[in-house]
């Protein structure tokens, strides 16, 4: 383990005013975004979708990283260069998902655990070797009657803190995401209960694992209501109910939280991440992690026609710049009309 390497790298994820990409769908996932541009789910559309993210003019002012899917970070763009290469070029780190999903978890129904321990270790030093820099491990917590239990919330601490000190041993920076669904009519005060222990949890594994918190990523979920709540939040009281609780439980020593979308439109995303930034400076940096928050209008511009290449990269670049506006607390509704 190179310890200044993953504070460095640790740090440059979560440089004032920029983020990441995760670009990390699995092919089922990517299947349902495709088939809802009715786009055929085809090695072939896959690679030509995430070409045009990767090698979008400029996106590297806004953008520290990209986290990868196995099959992209084995892919190269038109000219044959590597796609790790092609971000590690533009200064943008790269990353990659690493655990193999969640899975029912035996005897609690409705409840799941992420799997992919099993040989990680072998496959971190392929992934070091063709470029990745820092991975990704979702679990998934569930909200509703009786959920989730202590065994939901241990089994997925402690599977993300073996898995965070496997990556730093191979000197790869671990992004920890242990999202609290938004499906569901839970409050938001509901939901900052079971972040809370959600938090809780983790960083006490993390702790009894010997996991070096400066070299560590939080990927978080916003505190916000369920879907099907009645009462939805503002954007004011997402940022105050979510970094209140930061503040009472993510230690000092991690140097940033990204957010994930969660559900949320983009512009949501981006309005809640900046009243975020706008409460002030905090012992962390705040920015975001977004999927399709800043995938959908990309693919609503590309629509699989690659004469719309260009402008499905213009819109990842605005909505990119958005988000970093936000997590500079800079971020003003006027922005969206520069589109």
């Amino acid at each position: 383990m190179v310890t200044s390497d993953l504070i460095t790298n640790a740090n440059t994820l979560v440089e004032p005013g920029r983020g990441l990409l995760a670009a990390d769908e699995s092919n089922p996932t990517i299947e349902k975004r495709l088939d809802s541009i009715g786009v055929e789910n085809t090695p072939e559309n896959r690679l030509a979708y995430r070409r045009i993210l990767l090698t979008a003019p400029s996106i590297e002012e806004f953008l520290s990283g990209v986290i990868l899917f196995d099959e992209t970070i084995r892919q190269a763009d038109a000219s044959g260069t590597p796609l790790p290469e092609v971000l590690t070029r533009k200064g943008i780190i790269p990353g990659i998902k690493v655990d193999k999903g969640a899975k029912a978890l035996a005897g609690h129904e409705g409840e799941k655990v992420t799997e992919g321990l099993d040989g990680l270790r072998e496959r971190l030093e392929e992934y070091y070797k063709l470029g990745a820099r820092f991975a990704k491990w979702r679990a998934v917590i569930a909200i509703g009657p009786g959920k989730p239990t202590a065994a939901c919330l241990e089994a997925n601490a402690h599977a993300l803190a073996r898995y965070a000190a496997l990556c730093q041993e191979a000197d790869i920076v671990p992004v920890v995401e242990p999202e609290v669904l938004i499906d569901g009519d839970h409050t938001i005060d509901q939901c900052r209960a079971v972040t809370a222990e959600t938090w809780y949890h983790l960083f006490s594994q993390l702790h009894r694992q010997g996991v070096m918190l400066e070299g560590t990523v939080l990927k978080a979920s916003m505190v916000i209501a369920g879907k099907a709540c009645p009462q939805q939040a503002s954007a004011e009281e997402v940022a105050e109910q979510t970094v209140s609780l930061a503040r009472e439980y993510v230690p000092a020593a991690l140097p940033g939280i990204v957010f994930l979308s969660g559900g949320q439109t983009p512009v949501q995303a981006t309005e809640n991440l900046n009243a975020m930034n706008q409460l002030g400076p905090q012992p962390w940096r705040l920015s975001f992690s977004y999927a399709r928050a800043l995938q959908e209008p990309v693919m609503q511009s590309w629509r699989g026609n690659s004469a719309n290449a260009e402008a499905a990269q213009n819109a990842l670049y605005h909505r990119a710049k958005l988000n970093s506006q936000a997590a500079l607390g800079r971020y003003t509704s006027d922005m969206e009309k520069a589109a």
